[in-house]
């Protein structure tokens, strides 16, 4: 068994970094949907601007927001307008066929990627 990349935001557009909250990432849930992500799930970030990772859960947000909230201490490892990529994964011992969506500064998919 392997962990296998199985969905991918890149290059996402933090909209709101909250420390009072319980904690996760709230992601547009057209996103989500997008790239195959459910809410709950396990998901690695990483920041772009100060090479952090972690792991936490996806949160839904409002469709059409472009919403990418970091909430309780991952608030503080990001701000505003920091670029993330939120990446998925999954344990099996076949190959995976990744969805990626390659997003804008306001977190608008540009383009689809598959890799396999």
């Amino acid at each position: 068994m392997r962990w296998m990349l199985r969905s991918k935001i890149h290059r996402a557009t933090v909209t709101e970094a909250r420390l009072d909250y319980e904690g996760s990432i709230t992601v547009d849930m057209d996103l989500v949907d997008g790239c195959g992500m459910l809410p709950g799930e396990r998901v690695t970030v990483a920041v772009i601007e100060n090479g952090a990772r972690f792991e936490t859960y996806v949160v839904p947000g409002e469709r059409g927001s472009g919403t990418i909230a970091l909430n309780g201490a991952a608030a503080r490892l990001a701000a505003p307008g920091d670029t993330v990529i939120i990446m998925g994964y999954e344990l099996t011992d076949e190959p995976v066929k990744a969805k990626v969506l390659l997003v804008d500064k306001d977190n608008e998919v540009v383009k689809v990627l598959t890799y396999r």
